[in-house]
Parts: structure tokens; sequence; C-alpha cells
């Protein structure tokens, strides 16, 4: 990518003048504001207040030795000590027609990471519902993306199969099943008798003993309760293969809480050995040991003005093992298995007390390891409805993913048949199957991922504005030129080329070559909202492009060259939206 060639020159220079200098602080940038050039760089400021020299001169210094006058105007020192590089014409499309040839239009990274995504996770015998969307959605982009940038990427569902629910949920099994409901829909079979065993635990203790008794029997492995806790998740992992599959996400490995059940009681006698973990009250958990201050200690928290413990439990005082105690295993299977250099977690913001206390207790149990890994927890916020209150049904109850799904289809349907009345019903569905889910993705993925955000069907369905839908018209848009040309015998001459010369050419050309780079920003930080912004930006540049450059009445080879640069603009809009999770269509 011509951006990186210009990194490159740019820290040869920095290391000219300051051979000492911490180069991964010298970075090349898009410049937010055109006006001033089309990238910038401003470590320089960093740099020279660190060694108290002044940032304009040191510039002055730099630019002595950079020489990038085969890809850009002078570069300009502005303010303080920004550079500025502006490309010339002639750099900016031959790369835009190395990209238009090449096979891929994304740049794969030079330094790959082998990285465990875990997202999703959904609780055997639960429903999903729509707060699975957001774990989901910013999973599945951002596994695509690590993927698409050349990363190994492995991507691990974590059911939660094996949690004090099951107990509860065995008694009623026993007791109360409706055989002929569970077949019919065994999910909402398997929540009925849910809440009347849950309630009634709430209300007797010997019931809840009974349901603890259950739980026991299955954790020692008793053949009865297995045997029915294995057809609950049979039936758990239907649905969710249903739901997945409807989502176009796909998972490398599925490994519920359970099957790290051989390795808890290893994990607690280690970090007991090693004395991390101690017992107390009759549990053992991990404490504080003294190393952060109190602000910044997960184990500790203030009550009344006095810092006090608050340990990470491991096992409880009845010998039950918890959500601490298999992350520590599945870390220690992940390491094992995978030997990744990242793990990263997409789970809601509200788990983050959580993740600080077992990412410091393995880098104390496991130093060594903990520091060939980065383990990252990747949060977000709630979605809320128009009362700025969780997102609910009419009635207050928490709303299904499989009817949030269908309500999408359902309300994109009608959009789509005032749109296409001539359209045939099958196909009238298919758009609306696309643009429904489409849009609902969208909305989630569009904001930063650690602010909640209302939910509202009319403006994701809406054709107009930073959606899905507009989006995917773009594209449609664009892919309507290319019949129309054949409709009119139009081809792209032979070795045409892209030769942007018309400020929205121009401006078009160089925003399609910040794709690969705005990639990137979003494994920096896991933000898929970087991308959704790019692909907007993108679409709006192409509208302007359409309204000031004819294309197909244009003469050669203007006409090729403005065809070539569509092309370009189609992949990287479908190549974009894919790397969301968001399919494309030929004709809306």
């Amino acid at each position: 990518m011509l951006h990186h060639e210009l990194e490159t020159q740019l820290k040869a220079a920095v290391a000219a003048v300051l051979p000492d200098a911490d180069l991964s602080t010298v970075l090349v940038r898009p410049c937010p504001d055109p006006k001033f050039g089309d990238y910038q760089a401003s470590a320089l400021m960093a740099i020279g207040k660190a060694r108290k020299a002044n940032p304009r001169q040191l510039a002055t210094q730099v630019l002595e030795k950079l020489d990038v006058s085969q890809w850009c105007e002078p570069v300009e020192i502005a303010g303080p000590g920004f550079l500025n590089f502006r490309l010339k014409n002639a750099a900016l499309n031959e790369a835009m027609n190395r990209v238009a040839q090449a096979d891929q239009i994304v740049a794969s990274t030079t330094a790959p990471r082998t990285v465990v995504v875990d997202f999703s996770s959904p609780n055997v015998a639960k429903p999903m519902h729509v707060g699975h969307i957001r774990s989901t959605g910013i999973g599945d982009a951002l596994q695509r993306v690590l993927r698409l940038l050349g990363h190994r990427v492995i991507t691990d569902n974590h059911l939660g199969d094996w949690g004090t629910q099951f107990g509860k949920l065995l008694v009623g099994w026993k007791e109360i099943l409706d055989r002929a409901a569970l077949e019919a829909d065994p999910i909402a079979e398997l929540e009925r008798l849910y809440k009347i065993i849950n309630t009634e635990c709430d209300a007797n203790e010997e019931r809840l003993k009974q349901a603890q008794q259950e739980l026991v029997k299955l954790q020692a492995g008793d053949a009865e309760n297995v045997a029915i806790w294995q057809e609950m998740a049979r039936l758990s992992q239907g649905q969710f293969d249903t739901l997945y599959g409807r989502l176009g996400v796909k998972f490398d490995q599925t490994l519920g809480e359970s099957f790290y059940n051989p390795w808890l009681a290893p994990v607690v006698a280690d970090l007991q050995a090693k004395g991390i973990a101690r017992e107390s009250e009759g549990a053992v958990a991990v404490f504080s040991d003294g190393s952060l201050p109190p602000k910044e200690d997960p184990f500790l928290v203030n009550r009344d003005g006095e810092w006090v413990a608050d340990p990470a439990l491991i096992r409880k005082s009845d010998g039950g093992f918890n959500y601490m105690t298999t992350d520590l295993a599945t870390i220690d299977y992940r390491l094992k298995t995978w030997s990744p250099d990242e793990i990263v977690y997409v789970v809601d913001d509200r788990q983050a007390p959580h993740f600080k206390k077992l990412f410091l207790t393995f880098a104390r149990w496991q130093p060594e390891a903990a520091k060939r890994v980065k383990l990252r927890h990747v949060g977000f916020g709630k979605i809320l409805g128009d009362d700025g209150r969780p997102f609910k049904t009419r009635s207050g109850d928490t709303v299904k993913l499989s009817d949030l799904l269908d309500e999408a289809e359902e309300r994109a349907l009608k959009v789509v048949a005032e749109k296409n009345p001539s359209l045939s019903e099958s196909e009238q569905a298919e758009i609306a199957r696309v643009v429904g889910l489409g849009a609902v993705k969208y909305a989630d993925l569009a904001p930063n991922r650690q602010t909640d955000y209302v939910f509202n069907w009319d403006k994701m369905l809406a054709f107009q504005g930073n959606t899905a839908p507009y989006l995917q018209y773009a594209y449609t848009r664009i892919r309507s030129i290319f019949r129309k040309a054949t409709e009119e015998g139009i081809t792209v001459s032979s070795g045409a080329q892209i030769n942007a010369v018309e400020p929205d050419e121009l401006a078009l050309a160089k925003h399609l070559l910040n794709f690969s780079l705005t990639l990137e920003y979003v494994i920096e930080d896991y933000r898929p909202n970087y991308l959704c912004a790019y692909l907007y930006e993108l679409a709006t540049f192409v509208s302007r492009f359409w309204e000031n450059c004819p294309v197909l009445k244009s003469d050669e080879p203007q006409r090729s060259s403005r065809l070539k640069l569509c092309e370009l603009a189609g992949r990287v809009l479908k190549e974009g939206l894919n790397a969301l999770g968001i399919e494309v269509l030929e004709q809306m």
C-alpha cells in the first residue's frame, strides 16, 4: 500500500536524525481535513516534547532526510510540527491500478498473528435473546476482518452448559416435562420448566436443596442425569445452529463449560500450591497480592472510604466451581492447543470486573505464558428501547433473537414490496431476508461498541443515511451501471487504466486506497464501527461521483477509466460489507 511506503520512508528519515527514537510511534494516517493534504504524521511533536526539543525544528531536520518525491508533492510542515503529505495524481492512479488488477484488494499483513475469538456464548436450555446479537455480530465481524488481513483465527463458542440452572431443569424434566411440547418447541418447554422450578426454589428451601442434589448427581456422573443433560444440550444446539445459519455465522470450535470440568480441581489445587489462592470461610478464593494501587486493584473494593477484599471465588464452600475456575482452565487449554498470540473475549461491559480478575489471576498463575499471550476483553454496551431502557417486548419480556430476525424480514418485505411490486414473491422474500438481516447487524455494528444504542426499526431499515440498506443499494446501483453497459454494447477497452483527474474522481480514488488501512484500524482496538463509517463515506463519495462524473455518456478513454473506478468501488463495498457479515444483492 502507498500509505505503508510513505510510513517506511518516514521511519527511515526519523532514524537517520534520531537513531535511538522509538519508531513504533512514527505513523502516517489519513489527514482529517483534505485541505491540508491526504496523509499526516504527528509523531515528531511527541518525540520533540519528550526530548525537550523544538518539534518544528525536528520536523525540518527529518524533512531533509525524507524523499517521497516519487509519490508526493513537497511535504509541508504545519503548526507545531505536523507533516502533511499530498499525493501526486500519477502516483495515486498507479496505486489504484495495482489494486484494481490484483486478485485480492486487501493487503495481507506482514506480521500474521494467531488469535482466538471467544464470542456469542449462549446458555444451553435457554433461548437466544436480543442481547446475543451484540456479542455474535461484533465477534463475527472481528474474526472476518482478522482473516481478511491474513491472520490465523480460531473462533470458539464457549457455551454455558454446566451451570447451577441444570439442577432446577433436572427436577422439572423428571416431574413436569410435557414431551409433546418438547417435540414441538424444545427451548420453549425447557424455559417453562426452568421458570416453574426456579420460582418454587425461591419460595421453598427444600425444593432448592432438591435441585442442588440433582446438580451434584449430574456433576458426579449419574447416568440418568447425564443422559437428560445431553438431550438438553442436543436440543439447544439445534436451535443455535438454526439461528447461526440465518446469521451466516460459523465457529471453528464449540466447547462448552462442561468440556473443562476434568481440569477444574487440578487448577484449584495448583493455585493453592503456588500460594495464589487460599481457603476462606470454607471456600477457596484468590485475594489481592498488594502489587497494585488500591484504585487499580480489582481484588479490592471501596466501602465507606475503606478498601476491603473482593476476592475471586474459584471453589465454592459446597465444593462446586464457578466461571472463574472454568475460564482459567479454558485459557490453559487454548494455550496448549493453539498457541495463540492473543485471546479476545467479546462479552458485554458489565463483565469487565470479572475479566480484570481473570487476567491478573492467570498472570500470577502462569507468568511466563502470560508474557506470550495477550488477553483482551472487548466489551460492549446495551441495546435500548425508545424509552431509554433495555430493549424488551411490550409485555416486558426479553426479546427472543428468532422473533427479532423474523420481524426484521417481515418489515423489510413491506418496504421491498412497495419499492418493487413487479418482482415475484420469492424474489421479494430473498431481498427482504438480505436487507432485514443486514439492517439489524449494521445497526448494531455502526455505533461505538461501548455505547448503548436505541433500537429503532424505521431508522435501521431506511434507504437513506448510515444504514445497511443504503450501502446495499449503493452496491446494486454500481452493478446496474454494468448491466446497462452490457445492454448498450459498451465494454471496457483493452488495457484500460484508471486515470482519475476530476475532483470527485480523485476523492473517490483516495478513499478507496484507504480500505486496507481502515481494516487495520478496526483490529487495533477491535472496533467494527470504523469500517461502518468508512463504507458510509465510500457510498457518499460514489454518489457525488455519479452526480458530477458521467460514466456511460463520457468518451473514451475516460469512460473505461470511470467504469474501472466503479468496478473497484463495488468490489470494496462488497468486501467491506462481507467483513461485517452482511450480504449484497445484484438487484434490489
